[in-house]
């Protein structure tokens, strides 16, 4: 099964950046990452009782720690996680 998660950057300082998550723009949650402490949270889940708002935040969660780590803490305005 293919999975597919959109982010779109909402806001980014020194300590922590927040996106929006989902599978399309008009079905969205947020994530927030603190940037010192390397911890997520749910600021807001998918308004969707119908679609698992943890599938989609463990996606996403997934896709910040590769821009956090492997992308030398660079994250874009826009991004998405695929497999």
């Amino acid at each position: 099964m293919a999975s597919y998660v959109l982010l779109l950057k909402e806001h980014e300082d020194n300590e922590r950046v927040v996106y929006r998550f989902g599978p399309n723009e008009n079905m969205m949650g947020k994530i927030e990452l603190n940037k010192v402490t390397r911890r997520f949270a749910e600021v807001e889940a998918l308004p969707d009782p119908d679609l698992s708002s943890k599938f989609y935040f463990d996606r996403a969660a997934q896709r910040l720690v590769v821009c956090l780590i492997r992308e030398n803490g660079v994250f874009p305005e826009r991004t998405a996680f695929e497999s």
